[in-house]
């Protein structure tokens, strides 16, 4: 068995107390990206209305909580949230910008939008349960996983400082309570240990609360804490199916939003392999890649069916937090699938959680995605560090990671057809995409010996 330093670990069941807590903390943890998504999509489709937004914003918490609770129970059965994919953003961006949609109303963007995540998900889903990425697994080593999950963490650097920099003594503010609570406090209480992040993301939140009721954060400051959000809302909205209208189905949209299925599942195939290391469960093998993607799949059906404007996959954030809460339980994270979907039902708590500021998301951002980083990096402790092979393969792989998709962002590709355009530019800007096939085409090319290559020792993680 791997050694480790878990409070509980993926088959504990903490007291129910802490379930409910620790869950809680999940739904903090996923909160800052599910809420970004749709108000970055609001736009794009034309929503202006503040409590259209808040009913975009809770379907997602709303679907989150189901697909969370399908993967941890019958798809992977890792302690893995759920969630909205930035990887959809830019070909949902593109089905916007058609000019067959130029004068169109929201909903029926939306509605082409649904249509081609439904489309995709069924390839998602075909991929998953016919075996096709486990009959991949064999050439992918902890060469190739570790740039990949590292990447997760390193390309989001823009979500982390930019954020807290909006208004640093409330953005730092939050980067030393976690700290604080999560490694230098975690052997004084209990409580340090168990909710280092809810700990501080709430005191955070107080902070800038106080200022604003004694007007030193006025509105339109990047801390000011307003309330307007939670008076307007009603009690209580139930999602439900097509709630937009029917999914249009076009086949350039559909062939576009491939893009970003291909790139969420690279990404997912990382997470599986960073949350199974962090939570204390084996090395995932190809049943288990196969069964999460399947139900990645679903999930991206059910996100369509209901209209979320986005699909479903793993959450890195989440990630993270196991990393630092070191609460790898599986009863943990479906106790915040279900918190999930009731807060997806409760349209005033959900505008709540719209008043936490972006410099404290940021902050807590800084300290979730470097500990990605980190995860990624310690596979190479299977790896022959001292092989000038290794090393070229690892620097080159995460340089490219960094470096192609500031290219593709600047000089985006453009020829004919343009379907073929739009996958390769989605791709070349995502950078965990470009490390892990960059590491997997040089590691499997380049010659190498199986315990050089870190391939033994790997292979025995999955046995222990």
């Amino acid at each position: 068995m791997r050694k480790t330093s878990l409070l509980y670990s993926i088959d504990d069941t903490p007291p129910i107390s802490e379930t409910i807590i620790l869950g809680f903390q999940h739904y903090l943890t996923m909160f800052g990206s599910t809420v970004a998504i749709p108000l970055l999509l609001a736009p794009a489709f034309g929503i202006t209305d503040p409590v259209q937004k808040g009913w975009l914003i809770a379907t997602m918490f709303f679907v989150s909580g189901i697909t969370t609770l399908l993967q941890s129970t019958f798809g992977n059965r890792l302690p893995i949230v759920q969630g909205g994919t930035f990887s959809f953003l830019a070909p949902t961006f593109a089905i916007c910008g058609m000019a067959t949609l130029a004068n169109a109303g929201w909903e029926v963007r939306m509605q082409h939008v649904q249509g081609a995540i439904i489309a995709g998900s069924i390839v998602e889903i075909f991929v998953g349960a016919s075996g096709m990425v486990g009959r991949m697994l064999k050439y992918i080593g902890p060469i190739t996983i570790a740039p990949t999950i590292a990447l997760i963490g390193l390309s989001l650097f823009k979500f982390g400082a930019p954020e807290a920099g909006r208004h640093w003594p409330i953005g730092g503010l939050t980067i030393f309570l976690i700290i604080l609570f999560s490694q230098y406090l975690r052997t004084k209480h209990r409580t340090f240990e168990l909710y280092p992040i809810l700990l501080a993301i709430v005191a955070a939140w107080g902070v800038s609360a106080l200022f604003t009721m004694l007007g030193v954060f006025p509105e339109g400051h990047p801390s000011h804490t307003s309330l307007a959000n939670l008076k307007n809302a009603s009690w209580f909205r139930v999602p439900y199916p097509f709630q937009w209208g029917f999914p249009q189905f076009g086949a350039a949209a559909i062939v576009g939003m491939l893009a970003g299925y291909i790139a969420s599942m690279v990404e997912s195939i990382g997470d599986y392999y960073a949350c199974a290391r962090l939570s204390g469960a084996p090395v995932p093998d190809k049943k288990t890649i196969n069964r999460g993607i399947t139900f990645e799949g679903i999930g991206c059906f059910i996100a369509g069916i209901f209209g979320t404007g986005n699909g479903t996959t793993s959450y890195s954030e989440n990630i993270g937090a196991i990393g630092l809460t070191r609460v790898g339980s599986r009863r943990v994270v479906q106790a915040g699938a279900v918190i999930m979907i009731l807060l997806g039902t409760v349209s005033k708590f959900g505008a709540l959680f719209t008043t936490i500021p972006q410099p404290i998301v940021g902050g807590m951002y800084c300290a979730m995605f470097g500990m990605i980083a980190a995860v990624g990096l310690s596979n190479l402790q299977f790896v022959d560090l001292n092989s000038a092979r290794n090393l070229f393969i690892l620097g080159f792989s995460f340089f490219m990671g960094l470096s192609l998709p500031e290219y593709f962002i600047q000089k985006p590709i453009i020829f004919e057809p343009a379907w073929l355009a739009s996958i390769i530019n989605t791709l070349g800007s995502t950078g965990m995409a470009v490390g892990a096939f960059t590491a997997l085409i040089l590691d499997n090319t380049i010659a190498g010996s199986d315990e050089e290559r870190g391939l033994k020792a790997w292979g025995n993680t999955k046995t222990n």
